[in-house]
């Protein structure tokens, strides 16, 4: 068991880690050329995801110059921001909350140091809670949230529908002078068949994002689009995902009690045999490290 009470498949090599993040790096550099010209020129951003993950792989991945990190749940992402370890010698670190979030935790997920972003702003009257707590607990800065759609209308999926997220984009910027919308996010269907053509959840959100820019006049570049994960943030990343969520790829497959092992990025079609070829040298961990250092800028 971990320290977050769940089993790991096969621990996790410093190695592992940095030779994981150079290789979603370099396949990040790749999608980026398959771009449209049309798209705008926005690097994606990329957080790894280390949700059931113990403390020190969030470290070595912060070794190698990661800086963005993704937590599906309040209890576990209070447990590692408010590590002493963390807390004391990586206060740089840049916290999302990318799972559902409850109206009764909203003041839990506030008070974590380093809160970077909500990715899941998914109703009406979950951002104004938001908004009351961080006039509440005197929030300087405007809270970063995107809003969450359900693009597959999956019903055990939460998010606002595609027909009314101009609706929940207008009561934030109306009502909620404390969040400042950044974008839009998606789970999608999982493990999409890319043989059958785009995925259409990503059609969906980008669809999403042009009626928010037309409703409100505003460039695609001041939306942003979250969406891509480990099995398919290539492609979100061709069709224009600024925000990619990746955690399998980098930290290893989560192992729950009584389950199989998802898949990971080692069954995708796009991953290549190169990808996972063992390279150790201090050389190329610097350079994941010097990579991800230049992606993190303004961010």
């Amino acid at each position: 068991m971990t320290h977050f009470g769940v089993r790991r498949f096969a621990a996790m090599s410093d190695g592992d880690v940095g030779r994981a993040l150079r290789s979603v790096l370099n396949r990040m550099q790749t999608a980026v050329a398959k771009r449209p010209q049309d798209l705008p020129k926005v690097h994606p951003r990329l957080v790894a995801v280390t949700k059931t993950k113990p403390k020190e792989l969030i470290l070595t991945a912060y070794r190698a110059g990661q800086r963005h990190f993704g937590e599906n749940y309040v209890q576990e992402l209070v447990d590692k921001a408010s590590d002493p370890e963390i807390l004391d010698h990586h206060n740089d670190i840049r916290w999302h909350f990318i799972g559902h979030l409850q109206r009764n935790k909203v003041n839990k997920v506030l008070g974590i140091a380093n809160l970077y972003m909500v990715e899941t702003v998914d109703s009406g009257k979950l951002a104004t809670a938001l908004n009351a707590s961080c006039e509440k607990l005197g929030r300087t800065d405007r809270l970063r949230v995107m809003l969450q759609v359900n693009t597959s209308g999956e019903e055990q999926k939460h998010g606002t529908t595609p027909v009314n997220v101009c609706d929940l984009y207008k009561h934030v910027v109306e009502n909620c002078p404390h969040l400042h919308v950044v974008g839009i996010m998606t789970i999608g269907v999982y493990d999409y068949d890319l043989r059958n053509g785009p995925n259409p959840d990503f059609q969906v959100l980008v669809k999403c994002r042009t009626e928010i820019c037309a409703t409100f006049n505003l460039r695609p570049e001041d939306v942003e689009l979250s969406m891509g994960m480990s099995t398919d943030f290539e492609h979100a990343i061709e069709v224009g995902s600024t925000n990619i969520r990746v955690g399998s790829t980098i930290f290893g497959a989560r192992s729950y009690p009584g389950t199989k092992p998802p898949k990971t990025a080692t069954n995708n079609p796009n991953t290549t045999q190169n990808d996972q070829q063992p390279q150790t040298s201090a050389d190329n961990v610097e350079s994941t490290r010097q990579n991800l250092e230049a992606v993190n800028v303004n961010q």
